[in-house]
């Protein structure tokens, strides 16, 4: 049995490592135009893009894993049952869930491994990727920034740039609120960033537009003014600090089971840190479920072909995802408990893979 077991495992191996390199691969480089803009473009220094290319590795592996386990184990399970070698391991007495048990013992390690991941690595990743950008932010404004969206950044001031090229900016919109009457609002057709980082401070220097000026009577009143060229000051002091609060994604288990006992102590609901509690452990306990459902699917469809076999894995992967999305729409919207609908994909892929089991073994 111990020669069955290694003989398994060592066609396991190979595929999975293969398909782990693969996808990692193919889904960083849809990051890597983006990278490419930072440098050539917006003048990112390229130790801070190379910080920012490996930071994006341990938030994808937690997807290419599990769906790297399921495409091996269809891939190797695939070949072994299209060449009739389980027909004749079955034959010579041997049960068909010894054979699997290799492959679900290492899927459960797989996901125990994966919720530490989860748990320690990816909340770090996330954390650093943030100031990351931020520490760009302070040495080149405009690399930080995005065209066409809404920024706020800045203190005291909502920024809209259409467009972005380089240090220079066209089609500018800013926005001060008042906490009585109206938004002071700037528009300008053009302008730059001029960094000034021993005041921590970004001078922005705008061009041919209009402002909102005070009236000197009534202060919540404002006049419009025409102007040439405007200069106005930018608040770093935040960021130059280094000070970003920690959102959910950038928290450790502990960390958020502390932030939801908080929000229940004042009284507001705790659901979007309930959910990401239990998505960190149930997409790490996805590789189980993954190798669970593929080992039956193998055995049962008897298909040697390599990319059959990945595109029943990425139909299966695809199915486990929308119902993944799904409830986490639930949870968030307070529809269901998280503790529940988080929980669902899981369950309804891990029956389905024990049925399967059931049916391969009869």
């Amino acid at each position: 049995m111990k020669i069955l077991r290694d003989y398994f495992l060592g066609e396991f191996i190979f595929p999975f490592f293969l398909a782990l390199g693969v996808l990692t691969f193919v889904m960083l480089l849809g990051n890597l135009l983006k990278i490419t803009d930072l440098i050539i473009n917006k003048g990112v220094d390229i130790f801070s893009v190379m910080k920012l290319f490996l930071l994006m590795v341990p938030y994808l592996l937690t997807y290419t894993l599990p769906i790297a386990a399921i495409a091996a184990t269809l891939i190797s399970l695939g070949r072994l049952s299209g060449d009739n070698e389980i027909v004749a391991i079955k034959a010579c007495g041997i049960h068909i869930l010894r054979l699997l048990s290799p492959l679900l013992t290492l899927g459960m390690i797989l996901s125990l491994v994966l919720v530490i991941f989860n748990d320690r690595v990816i909340p770090y990743a996330h954390y650093a990727t943030r100031k990351t950008l931020m520490e760009v932010g302070v040495k080149n404004p405009a690399a930080a920034l995005e065209p066409g969206v809404f920024i706020n950044a800045f203190e005291k001031y909502v920024l809209f740039i259409y467009n972005i090229e380089g240090n220079k900016l066209s089609n500018i919109r800013i926005y001060e609120p008042q906490d009585e009457g109206p938004t002071r609002t700037i528009v300008a057709k053009r302008g730059e960033f001029i960094l000034i980082p021993e005041k921590k401070t970004v001078k922005l220097k705008l061009m041919d537009g209009t402002a909102d000026e005070p009236d000197p009577d009534n202060p919540s009143n404002f006049y419009k003014l025409n102007f040439k060229t405007y200069f106005m000051s930018l608040n770093l002091s935040k960021q130059e600090s280094g000070e970003i609060n920690k959102k959910p994604k950038d928290m450790t288990l502990q960390e958020l089971r502390r932030e939801a006992g908080r929000l229940k102590k004042d009284r507001i609901d705790p659901a979007p840190i309930l959910t990401e509690i239990h998505k960190k452990i149930s997409l790490a306990l996805s590789c189980f479920v993954f190798i669970l459902v593929g080992a039956s699917v193998a055995v049962i469809t008897r298909r040697r072909e390599k990319s059959i076999n990945f595109g029943i894995a990425f139909l299966i992967v695809g199915l486990y995802y929308l119902m993944f999305i799904g409830a986490e729409a639930l949870s968030l919207q307070g529809r269901l408990p998280p503790a529940v609908v988080m929980w669902l994909p899981n369950i309804i892929m891990g029956i389905s893979g024990a049925l399967l089991v059931r049916k391969v073994c009869a």
